[in-house]
């Protein structure tokens, strides 16, 4: 028989025990290299991939009606600041303008005459006061006469018709003189009463042309808003206009995307806001270049409340059976210029967003009013101004040698 062979239990036990060992220093190490990694790194920051790209979508919509005769731009087409987009038929705002001209020609006219008159009712005036100084004399001549007159009826000299005759001369010229001051003072009304539509303008200034150069900027207006064009430089989209469709003053057309002003909607959960500051830096990556390609953000606000409150059917809590759901609030992020004009976005695309929450000084809502405009467009400015040059050119044509 064989001599027993000695027993592996034991070598076997210690061998156990000291995979036990070092896979439990391996926890211990990695549970400690994961906190410090929480509490020194992680900790500082808040991520999440419930983020989306928007932008301005500008409808473009006509300020008139009329029948569409042109279209030319199309979905996916870049077009910039004042470019035509699409044109209606101007033929009746022509016709309006034509009409407004006539009219603000006729009103410079008819002020102009007014303008005349105060000249014709001086003249009246004058005239009107030398009929005064001539039944004056007439009055003084039958004074005289009727006194001579009356002195000789006494001795037979003069006969009682003769007497009658002067005194009746007397009273007709009494009679002249009231009608001619009557006269005066008319006139003198009349003179005071055109004045009042005259005085302290000119007839370029007058209310009656200005109002009918109201309606001739109107009917200009109105033949330039026939041409639509581009507010501001972007990409056109959701084209529904259609060549010979009829449409209405804010009939939306098309819109137009500035890709140059785009913006990150980061839909953060509630328990991630309270480290959230406006100010604090953001990495942001998108999903259609991948993490290669990356942007720097800025937080510029916080959403007013979450997406369930703005629904449009509101979530009703206090009614029936009721579970919790974690809520989001929009964080907007403001991205950098130059990195757009590099690596273009659309707007909806899916973001990855993460926040660098270390610095907490900034605020959670801004405090402070915006000191200049959101956006703005210079293109329609100059619209009036060619409306203007028209009416100098009416008033100027009808204005004479005045």
């Amino acid at each position: 028989m064989n001599a027993p062979t000695p027993s592996i239990r034991p070598a076997t036990s210690r061998t156990r025990k000291k995979a036990l060992a070092t896979l439990a220093t391996v926890v211990a190490l990695s549970a400690t290299a994961w906190g410090l990694y929480e509490w020194r790194v992680a900790s500082h920051f808040e991520s999440t991939d419930n983020a989306y790209v928007q932008g301005n979508l500008i409808q473009i919509t006509p300020q008139i009606g009329g029948t569409v005769v042109a279209i030319l731009a199309d979905d996916t087409d870049f077009v910039k600041a004042g470019q035509s987009l699409v044109k209606l038929d101007p033929a009746d705002a022509k016709l309006a303008l034509d009409q407004a001209e006539a009219n603000l020609g006729q009103a410079v006219r008819q002020v102009r005459t007014l303008y005349a008159n105060n000249g014709s009712f001086d003249a009246q005036i004058k005239l009107r006061e030398s009929d005064v100084v001539r039944a004056q004399t007439e009055i003084a001549r039958a004074t005289d006469d009727l006194n001579r007159r009356q002195g000789l009826a006494g001795n037979g000299a003069v006969s009682k018709e003769e007497l009658n005759h002067a005194q009746t001369q007397l009273s007709n010229g009494i009679s002249a003189l009231a009608a001619a001051q009557a006269g005066v003072t008319a006139a003198k009304e009349q003179l005071r009463s055109n004045q009042t539509m005259t005085e302290g303008v000119s007839v370029e200034k007058h209310p009656s042309v200005l109002s009918a150069a109201a309606k001739v900027r109107e009917a200009w207006l109105a033949t330039q808003r026939a041409n639509l064009p581009a507010p501001v430089d972007g990409y056109v989209a959701r084209r529904t206009v259609q060549l010979g469709q009829r449409v209405a003053a804010g009939t939306p057309m098309m819109s137009i995307v500035p890709l140059n002003q785009v913006w990150v909607d980061a839909n953060f959960k509630e328990v991630q806001l309270r480290h959230i500051r406006i100010g604090q830096p953001v990495k942001l990556t998108a999903d259609i270049y991948g993490t290669k390609v990356s942007y720097d953000g800025v937080v510029a606000g916080m959403g007013m409340g979450t997406g369930a409150a703005f629904a449009l059917l509101p979530a009703q809590n206090a009614t029936g059976n009721w579970i919790k759901v974690v809520q989001r609030v929009p964080v907007r992020v403001t991205l950098n210029a130059e990195q757009l004009v590099k690596n273009p976005l659309r707007v909806g695309l899916s973001m990855e967003a993460e926040v660098d929450v270390s610095q907490q000084d900034g605020k959670m809502l801004a405090d402070a009013p915006r000191e200049s405009a959101l956006v703005q467009t210079s293109v329609y400015a100059s619209l009036d101004s060619g409306a203007a040059a028209e009416v100098r050119r009416i008033v100027a044509a009808n204005l004479g040698s005045h």
